[in-house]
């Protein structure tokens, strides 16, 4: 009966380390994010898809307000781009490249986010080859947007 009794306490024990383990040692969680595209855009599935490949959980929400939703985040109607999309604490608009939105998320500036706006040719997520080079803007609640990135 100690045999079992020894066993049982130990198996208690072992059960409580486990529990006790700090949660750094679980892998971090992916940067989610929620991309607003219009319901016909096949683009704007392809850059959800590449924000994936590069590690970010994404989920897509299909909206026929997608000008709307860019004008409350602050993005002027000349700079929207081709979906929104909000990561943390700032929103990403257009098919901004990966190592932008890093650095945005990496060097936390004080601003809304960043746009490339339209749909450049060559851009993540849209087809072709690049024409000339990307023109990445600030965002900023009353502030004319500046270029952040060239790509």
């Amino acid at each position: 009966m100690n045999k079992i009794l020894g066993f049982s306490s130990l198996a208690a024990a072992g059960g409580a380390a486990i529990l006790a383990m700090p949660l750094t040692a679980a892998p971090a969680a992916a940067e989610e994010v929620t991309l607003y595209k219009n319901p016909q855009c096949g683009c704007c599935e392809s850059y959800a898809d590449y924000l994936r490949e590069n590690g970010f959980t994404v989920e897509v929400k299909p909206t026929h307000d997608l000008a709307k939703i860019s004008r409350d985040a602050g993005i002027p109607d000349d700079f929207q781009g081709c979906h929104t999309a909000f990561i943390g604490d700032y929103v990403i608009s257009g098919h901004v490249p990966i190592d932008v939105v890093d650095r945005v998320l990496e060097d936390r500036p004080e601003i809304a986010g960043v746009t490339l706006p339209g749909m450049p040719m060559g851009s993540p997520g849209m087809g072709g080859e690049k024409q000339e080079p990307f023109k990445i803007y600030t965002v900023e609640d009353g502030v004319n947007p500046t270029v952040y990135a060239v790509e």
